[in-house]
């Protein structure tokens, strides 16, 4: 029984935003009231707790969720900080699969902004209960109505208001809960840390009985008490409310509205309050589903300290002090330090040498960890984003993450011998940590290439190897990652036979190739009947067609979507191995993309640019020479807000080209949206620029 109590008071959340909503100042101050910080870090002045990186201090914007866990009143609850920016779309998808429930937070004055959406999407994907707050209310343009008709009209949510603002910007005087219909006003001198419980005062009076109303209807829904009590105009008792607010939320069928001003310390606590009640513990949470690997077969846990301990990486850090850290969420079972786990996804043993409990990046060690907690491994070998821990006696993997490819690329060079040993280990470090940062050497060139998903992802990773690793290096141009595919259907028909004295090699395969409208790179699918090819050489010929992937016939850059049907094909007793089913699949691949009349495809992405009426027409008509297509454009308060999708290739140095076009005073956001095909007359310019005839 203990175990489920501790369990039930335990809340993993993430908190999510847009860029500059507030969310780091707000983190900051739960730390505050939960006494984990005792002075308040500002993100302003750099002294954020979460924002420990340098990058972040200077740039004042968050970079890696930071796990944190406080206590607020009998309930545990571990914080993961997620980025803001749509560069570091991996960080928030990571985090989203390991929480529980999330608090999205909203600026009062600008609503719903893009980067909000993309994460809003991302939770939706993974089912995350969330309640809302709605920040900023002290900010002169602040209009809280607005923010939550935009989280109707955008996000397609259900708000149900359970606060309301006792006036805005600079009339902000307190906040009015819903529930109990009292006003409760803040004590500035004390940091928020005290207040009062007023009646509602007359002039709020109407439209607090009016969202009273409207909260009952809503909840009326999911309980018939309030049904019964609201259609008789009877007392609706609280405890009702607060269940029926947790069951729709678990349900994500309705998200709660809170308000406040973090910086001016009013509202943190009544959100504190609410991540309690109507967030969900991990044992609200479904078991959690896997395999095994050694069987095939689907397995799942129950998020108990009686089954068998599984865990599920979902980030790894390299920290000056105590070397490679992985952060882990346990779903189930329990397991000490010093023991050993079994990693499902490498097939390796790790010995767990040092649990570390993190409050930013402050750590305090523990001896064990058990379901529902979220800590730092130290000593693990070979475990990476995305692996399962598990049992050796009981062994699962959990679903792997799923995370976008790199969009951009820059050469970078060392700049002495000395250097180049020490680049290679610091670039193996940054992509164990970032999934969506890869680097390769250019076979032709010889050049390392690094990879990311937008300018702002690579100059932070730049920077960290300039600083962090303290690696002299010499850095290229940007560059668009170009990806290539097939435009046709082809037949491809491969016999590999090689005699070379003694044993000898075969494979024979027929492939059917097509473009694939999937958002899958690559799909296989094996239509071979009556054991023309044996099952064990079925996978082989599926990773030599992806291995060979890597390389296009037009230009060399990566295919992606394409769908392979494997036919037919026949083999030899003696001379038919793995190794040449592999090969046969990676020349039919090759085949297929020489007489597939192969195309250039090139990242697109998604921009939403914000500007003042005043500069609207230059942007559109500048936006025309990058060969956008604009999807629309609307009215926000005095500003324009222009939505269009553009080719990355068009957008390098956009930030300084914006900035000169509206004198500072328009702002964008972008990030991937998918590849497309390239226009033929800019691909063979493409080609004849990297000295390749068309």
């Amino acid at each position: 029984m203990s175990n489920s109590k501790s369990l039930e008071n335990v809340r993993n959340i993430g908190i999510m935003a847009h860029i500059d909503a507030g969310k780091t100042t707000t983190t900051e101050r739960i730390l505050f009231y939960t006494g984990r910080v005792h002075r308040i870090g500002e993100v302003d002045d750099g002294a954020a707790t979460m924002d420990w990186m340098q990058q972040e201090k200077e740039r004042g914007i968050t970079i890696t969720s930071a796990a944190i866990s406080c206590q607020w009143k009998k309930y545990k609850i571990n914080i993961i900080d997620t980025p803001g920016h749509v560069d570091f779309t991996a960080e928030v998808e990571r985090s989203l699969r390991v929480l529980d429930g999330a608090v999205a937070i909203f600026c009062a004055v600008s609503g719903v902004e893009p980067q909000s959406e993309t994460v809003w999407r991302q939770a939706n994907k993974y089912k995350v209960p969330r309640i809302a707050f709605i920040n900023k209310l002290d900010r002169v343009g602040a209009d809280f109505y607005r923010a939550v008709q935009m989280i109707r009209d955008r996000l397609g949510a259900i708000p149900i208001p359970i606060e309301l603002p006792m006036g805005q910007g600079d009339d902000l005087a307190g906040i009015i809960d819903l529930i109990r219909m009292k006003a409760i006003v803040y004590d500035e001198e004390k940091l928020g840390a005290e207040w009062q419980e007023l009646d509602i005062p007359d002039e709020f009076q109407e439209q607090a009985q009016k969202y009273r109303a409207e909260l009952l209807e809503a909840l009326s829904d999911y309980d018939d008490n309030i049904l019964e009590n609201f259609l008789a105009g009877k007392e609706v008792a609280e405890r009702d409310i607060h269940l029926a607010l947790r069951k729709a939320t678990l349900d994500v069928e309705l998200v709660p509205v809170l308000c406040g001003a973090a910086v001016k310390n009013k509202g943190v606590q009544a959100l504190l309050d609410a991540i309690t009640r109507y967030l969900p513990s991990p044992l609200d949470m479904p078991d959690v589903e896997g395999y095994n690997p050694y069987t095939d077969k689907a397995e799942s846990r129950p998020p108990s300290t009686e089954a068998p301990f599984t865990a599920l990486a979902f980030k790894v850090m390299t920290d000056p002090y105590v070397g490679k850290l992985t952060y882990i969420r346990v779903y189930s079972g329990e397991i000490e330090a010093g023991k050993t786990a079994l990693n499902s996804t490498s097939g390796k043993k790790e010995r767990i040498s040092r649990i570390l409990r993190m409050s930013s990046n402050k750590k305090e060690d523990i001896n064990k960890m058990t379901a529902g907690d979220i800590v730092a491994l130290v000593g693990l070998r070979s475990t990476r984003t995305g692996d399962t821990l598990c049992d050796p006696k009981h062994v699962i993997s959990l679903e792997k993450m799923q995370f976008p490819i790199p969009v951009i690329s820059i050469a970078i060079e060392p700049k002495s011998k000395a250097d180049e040993e020490r680049l290679v280990n610091s670039l193996g470090l940054l992509s164990d940590e970032d999934p969506t940062f890869q680097f390769k050497v250019d076979e032709e060139t010889g050049q390392m290439i690094i990879s990311g998903m937008g300018e702002l992802h690579l100059d932070i990773l730049v920077d960290r190897l300039l600083r962090e690793f303290k690696v002299q290096a010499n850095v290229g141009r940007p560059q668009v990652a170009y990806r290539e595919t097939i435009t046709e259907k082809v037949l491809s028909e491969i016999k590999f036979i090689k005699q070379t004295g003694g044993k000898g090699q075969y494979a024979h395969i027929v492939v059917e190739f097509e473009p694939s409208e999937s958002e899958d790179i690559f799909e296989f699918e094996d239509k071979t009947v009556g054991g023309t090819i044996p099952k064990g050489f079925i996978r082989p010929i599926s990773q030599g067609i992806k291995e060979s992937m890597v390389s296009g016939a037009i230009a060399g850059y990566p295919v992606i979507g394409v769908k392979a049907t494997l036919l037919d094909g026949s083999f030899h007793r003696e001379d038919s191995s793995e190794l040449s089913f592999k090969i046969a699949g990676s020349m039919a691949l090759q085949d297929a993309m020489r007489r597939g009349s192969p195309i250039l495809m090139e990242p697109m992405m998604a921009l939403e640019v914000i500007t003042p009426e005043d500069y609207f027409g230059t942007v559109l008509s500048d936006l025309a020479t990058r060969r956008a297509r604009i999807e629309g454009h609307e009215k926000r308060v005095d500003s324009q807000v222009i939505k269009a999708i553009v080719p990355l290739a068009e957008m390098f140095g956009y930030a300084t080209a914006l900035r000169n076009m509206s004198q500072g005073r328009a702002v964008f956001t972008m990030q991937f949206y998918k590849y497309e095909n390239v226009d033929k007359d800019i691909a063979k310019k493409l080609l004849e620029k990297m000295g390749l005839a068309a």
